[in-house]
């Protein structure tokens, strides 16, 4: 069993101490009542009065109150099956992760804003489907396209630099293997297949413009953001403790200045069909990206079934209901002369004569 907010179950440990305080209330209003009137005239005064009757209705009205609060905790009980169809988009991010994106020019590094912006993209979707494909020099696909945004949000979290072989940028070859992932998805939904560009611009391979235009033959959308400015920054060198230790030297002892090469990145989205976003800043951002998404083709993906707690707690609100109901209308005096009276007289003579 596990609850949709167990929070609820403190207020269990209410209603032990509302019981002991409707107790120490009734004595108190006993003894005072004593100082007043002898037990032939409170009887009088009370004709017909049913002291169980008035413990039925405590006892109904705690029940009442403990289902209440056990169906406020939402129990959820056994499994069932749902069917869920999810609508959307075929979403592939390439993420440069050369050792230029470990600039600072964009706080608190160009690597760790694209991850931010990535993760904001993810909190917008809806039942889109979405990939995770880095690169530097080399490529592979880090998340298949899929549906489960924790597990995509997980390995874009531990996604960094030192995880790569190599250190350079070559498009290249991240273009193929995102042609490649696009042709071995079944995609008989017809939605539309968007790859969204995320890098600093810096290309030192061949040259990508046939890839390029493979994946356009394709009919994939291509969206591309730059991150960096112009000026440019260092690139930091962290030890193990994560202190800084210098910076990345060229090979006459330098100090490398990484900058954003835009025009690239600007050539990329304008051959592929989409646009191009710079963030040059903390404070920029790819907003203008998720409202172009929406306006793309969604297609029907194939129904998923899949099991789920279910929730039960319907069956505790009615049963405290009716606990309420007899709180509310069970009787608080017995006449001699009614049915229930009657009953009672007579098991109490059965019993008795046993």
């Amino acid at each position: 069993m596990i609850w949709d907010n167990s929070t609820f179950l403190w207020a269990l440990l209410l209603l032990p101490l509302i019981y002991a305080g409707y107790w120490w209330y009734r004595r108190f209003q006993l003894k005072k009542r004593e100082g007043y009137f002898d037990d032939r005239l409170l009887k009088q005064l009370r004709k017909n009065y049913w002291q169980a009757g008035d413990k039925v209705r405590l006892i109904s009205l705690t029940i009442a109150a403990t289902l209440f609060i056990i169906a406020l905790a939402g129990p959820k009980i056994g499994t069932e099956v749902r069917e869920v169809q999810r609508k959307g988009v075929n979403l592939l991010v390439a993420l440069d992760l050369s050792r230029s994106m470990n600039a600072e020019d964009v706080r608190p590094s160009r690597l760790n804003k694209a991850k931010f912006e990535l993760n904001r993209l993810i909190n917008r979707l809806q039942g889109d489907r979405i990939g995770l494909l880095v690169f530097t020099d080399e490529a592979f696909v880090q998340v298949p396209l899929t549906t489960d945004y924790s597990a995509f949000r997980m390995l874009l979290d531990i996604s960094n630099t030192d995880q790569m072989p190599t250190s350079g940028t070559n498009f290249t070859n991240a273009i193929q293997l995102a042609s490649e992932t696009f042709r071995n998805i079944d995609n008989q939904a017809n939605a539309a297949n968007v790859l969204l560009f995320v890098a600093d611009g810096e290309h030192h391979g061949s040259g990508y413009q046939s890839a390029l235009q493979d994946l356009i033959n394709d009919g994939v959308v291509i969206f591309t953001v730059g991150i960096g400015t112009r000026e440019g920054g260092p690139i930091p060198i962290y030890n193990q403790n994560g202190q800084l230790s210098g910076y990345h030297r060229d090979s006459q002892g330098g100090t490398v200045t990484s900058r954003l090469s835009s025009e690239t990145m600007e050539n990329i989205a304008r051959l592929g069909g989409g646009e191009y976003y710079e963030i040059r800043a903390g404070s920029d951002n790819i907003e203008p990206f998720f409202l172009k998404l929406d306006e793309l083709e969604r297609g029907e993906f194939s129904t998923q079934e899949f099991a789920d707690y279910k929730n039960q707690y319907q069956l505790l609100l009615m049963s405290g209901m009716f606990f309420l109901l007899i709180t509310l209308f069970f009787p608080e005096t017995l006449s001699e002369k009614s049915t229930l009276s009657r009953w009672i007289s007579t098991y109490r003579k059965n019993r008795n004569n046993d």
